[in-house]
């Protein structure tokens, strides 16, 4: 983790009156550095490259923390495991359906996504979870 996300991760967790563990440094650095949407087992698996005696429990507990203080998005694809993203941008996701990989899409006008749909009189959008699925440029060839 560079200072900059470090910086970042503290003053979330402060925010949220939490302080920046080494477990939870390392969970967050998991995340940052793959970018992949790992979900909290593969989050486990490569955080106890770094500290063998991390446990599932300790990493689902980091997760939950991160969420919570708005440092990590949590991405449900149907009824799949629970993913999670570093990347807070308005973003879709594209979920392939032969490697089930699933990548990062950024959206075009996103400031206006709740302008995009005709919502009854009233309604306002406060978040929106887009989920484009089809076949990767990978899988394709």
């Amino acid at each position: 983790m560079n200072a900059h996300d470090r910086e970042i991760c503290l003053e979330g967790l402060e925010g949220g009156g939490h302080r920046l563990t080494p477990q939870r440094r390392e969970v967050y650095d998991v995340l940052l550095s793959g970018r992949d949407h790992p979900t909290a087992t593969e989050v486990f698996l490569r955080a106890k490259g770094r500290i063998p005696t991390i446990s599932l429990a300790t990493v689902y507990n980091c997760l939950e923390t991160l969420v919570e203080c708005g440092l990590v998005k949590q991405v449900n694809v149907e009824r799949e495991a629970t993913r999670y993203c570093p990347n807070l941008e308005e973003h879709g996701h594209f979920v392939c359906d032969r490697c089930h990989k699933v990548t990062d899409v950024p959206l075009a006008g996103a400031s206006r996504l709740g302008k995009s749909w005709k919502l009854p009189a009233g309604f306002s959008v406060t978040s929106a979870e887009i989920t484009l699925r089809g076949v990767c440029a990978e899988c394709d060839t």
